[in-house]
């Protein structure tokens, strides 16, 4: 039995699975007992909370109507001031607890809000649900951050206009550079604009972490007052994620609640350093501890991109948490964007469709290089498998294809590839030549060769010149990080396999040497 490398150099621990591997679902079970309680709860609670929410609509509309008459949202805006300050921060706050108790929600508020010149920002998570705009009700109307398309929808967009939002535009390439500046200039406003309150995760999610801040809040560098929000109730009827209940379906299921508990805390305003004031990721990443210590639960690198993942995978047929590979972290340490990692996934779909949970066996991977199963591929396949669970899934694919193969399609190394078949020197590969090798080297059969070299020969002319075999790499990064594997490989077993007396011939170096090779393919990655 040949003996097995030693791999020197551990995993960086950075690139682990994270604590949470799904922070975006929600799967509320409901027993037989929940049901009949909803139920029959639902035949007297729904008609009175509809009716009582419906009598609260019709005067809460026209107090916002009337303070937001002939006031701009755009251009020179100014805050609310005299009687319409006074209509917003007390008469609409009061209306809209009175909505939220028409609901059938008890607030409970632990700690105290500070004021706009202490702490210009409020960073409110974690963000779990449409439901979490009573934080809004509780710290007197803040400024928020809204989309434009917001202002135009019935009676909703009123309420919205009393809060002075700050805007974002889809449509306006330089929306993002606009609204931070907007924020930063209310934030530096020594007081006189209104708080501003910013959900930093940006997306919902199940609260059973916090997903990675967006830096929006934290660019200014002000001191800003974190408020964590809870929901202590038996059944959960408020999480609204990605995966699980409708929006309609949640708003039902807690109007048929005697009441739904959520807490409000308030926490220390958190000062930055002048290092953070300078960082605004590094602030974020502060007050994100702080919030998460607070609440109990543990931090990810999960954000709104991985969401787009998850749907790009169910899109492919693949499970959708397929697509959760904290993309902030991997893109920041791998150098990736968003459309890299999208394509790679479709290129992990095309390996991954048949198999049942989105992970790939070394047989899957094996059939999809249209090789057999050998020492080489087993190699490069545990170079991908990183908690060593015998399958590979989306996260470890795009790490090994980014880290492992990319980098050994270098000119040096698939020239060395090249002539690793080419044995005449012609520079050319015959199908002689490339069955040859593969045959001894990989063990394929004639039938998997065919198809590989009819692959790789992209202009049908009976051999494969360099331009071909680099295109080839170029979309296949496996093969060319195969082939030097088995190139390590047989250079490992030669050292092996030599007797001591000609170790000590060379002069000793081949401990080195091996110790060497066995962190070479393992990149500190």
């Amino acid at each position: 039995m040949p003996p097995q490398r030693v791999f020197a150099l551990p995993r960086q621990q950075s690139l682990l699975l994270p604590a949470v591997i799904n922070p975006f679902v929600q799967d509320t079970k409901l027993s037989r007992a929940a049901i009949i309680k909803c139920v029959l709860l639902g035949i007297f609670l729904v008609p009175i909370r509809a009716i009582l929410l419906s009598l609260v609509l019709m005067v809460t509309w026209p107090v916002a109507i009337i303070t937001t008459f002939k006031h701009p949202l755009k251009g020179a805006v100014e805050p609310m001031t005299g009687w319409r300050r006074f209509m917003c921060r007390r008469l609409m706050a009061a209306l809209g607890r009175t909505y939220y108790f028409c609901m059938g929600f008890r607030v409970v508020v632990k700690g105290k809000q500070v004021s706009s010149i202490e702490a210009p920002i409020l960073a409110v998570a974690p963000h779990s649900t449409f439901f979490d705009g009573i934080v809004c009700i509780v710290a007197g109307l803040p400024s928020t951050v809204s989309r434009v398309e917001n202002l135009a929808t019935p009676i909703f967009g009123r309420f919205v206009r009393c809060l002075q939002p700050v805007l974002v535009s889809r449509k306006d390439p330089d929306s993002r550079k606009n609204t931070i500046q907007e924020i930063d200039s209310r934030a530096k406003s020594g007081g006189h604009w209104p708080q501003v309150l910013i959900f930093p995760e940006g997306t919902c999610t199940n609260r059973s972490c916090l997903i990675t801040f967006k830096q929006g809040a934290f660019i200014p560098g002000v001191p800003v007052q974190p408020v964590v929000m809870r929901y202590p109730n038996n059944l959960d009827t408020v999480t609204w994620t990605w995966q699980g209940f409708s929006s309609k379906t949640l708003l039902l299921l807690t109007l048929c609640q005697l009441y739904t508990t959520v807490e409000i805390e308030f926490l220390p305003p958190y000062i930055p350093s002048e290092e953070e004031k300078k960082n605004a990721p590094l602030f974020a990443s502060g007050v994100r501890e702080t919030m998460a210590h607070a609440l109990g639960v543990p931090v990810t690198d999960h954000t709104y991109e991985d969401c787009r993942l998850m749907i790009s995978a169910g899109e492919l047929t693949l499970p959708m948490e397929a697509g959760l590979v904290e993309f902030t972290k991997i893109s920041r340490k791998l150098n990736l964007k968003w459309d890299n990692v999208r394509k790679e996934l479709e290129g992990f779909a095309s390996m991954a469709s048949s198999c049942k949970g989105g992970r790939i066996t070394i047989d899957e991977f094996a059939r999809f290089l249209k090789l057999p199963v050998s020492s080489a591929l087993e190699e490069l396949f545990a170079l991908f498998d990183r908690n060593g669970d015998g399958t590979i899934d989306f996260r470890e694919y795009v790490i090994g294809v980014t880290i492992l193969c990319r980098p050994a399609n270098t000119d040096d190394v698939l020239q060395m590839a090249f002539k690793l078949f080419d044995t005449d020197e012609d520079e050319r590969i015959t199908r002689e030549e490339f069955t040859a090798l593969l045959r001894s080297a990989l063990g394929v059969s004639n039938l998997n060769m065919t198809k590989l070299f009819k692959e790789i020969d992209a202009d049908g002319s009976g051999f494969i010149t360099f331009s071909e075999f680099q295109t080839f790499a170029s979309n296949h990064p496996e093969y060319a990080k195969l082939f030097t594997t088995y190139l390590e490989l047989q250079r490992y077993q030669a050292i092996q396999e030599a007797s001591p007396g000609d170790l000590e011939l060379t002069g000793r170096p081949s401990s080195g040497e091996q110790q060497e090779e066995s962190t070479s393919d393992k990149k500190d990655d």
